[in-house]
């Protein structure tokens, strides 16, 4: 484990793409963007904030870096929990 507060916890990606892949995921269950609610504004800011935090600590504000929420299988969703990759560490291009 990398991270872990009230809201979310970040742990490195067993199947990295990247140098540095860490997943970075809400304690409460949401399975995908698609349910996202009012009441869970606060949580998605928080995962981007302990983002920003994370990539800090271990210096890739330094280097770039990548956020990125797959939504749906057709987009490379295969765990139907939202989380947050953040990728790091080599040259990332495309989308």
């Amino acid at each position: 484990m990398i991270y872990r507060d009230d809201y979310c916890l970040a742990f490195k990606d067993i199947h990295p793409k990247a140098e540095v892949h860490i997943l970075i995921i809400p304690l409460k269950h949401i399975p995908s963007v698609n349910e996202v609610n009012e009441e869970d504004k606060e949580i998605i800011g928080h995962l981007v904030w302990a983002a920003a935090k994370i990539v800090t600590e271990i210096g890739a504000d330094r280097n770039g870096y990548r956020l990125v929420i797959n939504t749906g299988e057709r987009a490379g969703q295969t765990v139907f929990h939202l989380h947050i990759h953040l990728l790091s560490g080599r040259l990332l291009t495309g989308y």
